[in-house]
């Protein structure tokens, strides 16, 4: 049972981590778009995928504790 419960932790810790590589992906598009352009939707969906990195990154922190202390 604690096996199952290490690969669930660390399959959640690398989905996260994968999650928050897409992210950053899109905000490093759009960040782009909005600085060498002007286009002032893709600040927004910049906004977005940082706001949603942010919320990634303490899923991504709790995980790992949680792979640490097993």
């Amino acid at each position: 049972m604690l096996e199952n419960n290490l690969r669930r932790n660390k399959m959640k810790c690398n989905e996260v981590y994968g999650s928050i590589k897409e992210l950053f992906s899109e905000f490093e598009e759009n960040h782009e778009k909005f600085i060498e352009k002007g286009n002032k939707s893709a600040g927004a969906r910049a906004r977005k995928a940082i706001g949603g990195i942010k919320k990634l990154v303490t899923d991504y922190r709790k995980s790992s504790v949680d792979d640490a202390k097993s």
